[in-house]
């Protein structure tokens, strides 16, 4: 006699993979808030692309929601997969909004924004 085909303890004979029902898959709405949450935070880094890093990480956290809706279903996983999408989502936002915050303000100080333009007036004569 096999182990697959003894009876469990509660006397119900185990069932094989066949018999399990179809498996669960990954739903797409959790693999794209992943993925959309990694490509924010990454253009959140790079700071020059912060605007598409908010962009992005806005996507990110709508479709990450609907990833959480979705891994209520039966026989879909991913829910997992989904929060580290919004974690990462959620993060890349925050940092874009004071990266923008930050440099709104530095532009905005007159005398920083001259101190800036002296510099590159510097870097311009230099390079001549």
């Amino acid at each position: 006699m096999t182990a697959s085909s003894e009876p469990m303890r509660g006397g119900a004979p185990a069932r094989s993979r066949a018999d399990r029902g179809t498996p669960a898959k990954t739903s797409a709405a959790a693999t794209f808030s992943l993925v959309f949450g990694v490509a924010a935070l990454v253009c959140t880094l790079t700071a020059i692309l912060a605007w598409a890093g908010i962009i992005l990480g806005i996507i990110g956290i709508i479709v990450g929601i609907f990833g959480l809706r979705m891994a209520r279903r039966p026989n879909v996983t991913g829910r997992g997969v989904t929060i580290g999408g919004l974690t990462l989502s959620i993060i890349a936002l925050i940092l874009g909004l004071v990266f923008i915050a930050g440099v709104a303000t530095f532009l905005n100080n007159e005398g920083a924004a001259n101190r800036l333009q002296e510099q590159v007036d510097d870097l311009r004569n230099r390079a001549s």
